[in-house]
């Protein structure tokens, strides 16, 4: 708080702002030289390895969360544990589908030739 009783922003530097815009494009040039390559199973990971990195400069420092109140991290942190949540229940109804026999499997609407 100011003198005054109003709320006083945090000014990031200029110096940040290019620093973070500079890994970013680091980064995008990694997304895409690794868009050429193949790393087997592990194609998926290494993508949201990358994207996960992108986007956590992009919440701490355009956004300001990191120099935002501890309401503000509890909202972000909320999120990210609801998100995984989600994430946990569709894999698991995902990996559940393999008890169907592949009779069941076949959309009710379709006819089958006899």
């Amino acid at each position: 708080m100011s003198r005054h009783g109003e709320p006083r922003d945090h000014v990031v530097s200029v110096g940040t702002y290019v620093g973070v815009f500079l890994a970013l494009m680091v980064l995008t040039g990694i997304t895409v030289w690794a868009a050429g390559r193949d790393f087997g199973a592990m194609n998926t990971a290494v993508a949201l390895g990358i994207a996960v990195i992108k986007a956590t400069l992009v919440v701490l420092f355009f956004m300001h969360v990191k120099y935002g109140s501890s309401l503000v991290k509890l909202c972000i942190v909320a999120a990210v544990v609801w998100l995984g949540i989600l994430i946990l229940v569709t894999m698991s109804d995902y990996a559940s589908r393999g008890w169907l026999s592949p009779r069941q499997k076949t959309a009710p609407y379709q006819i089958e030739d006899r």
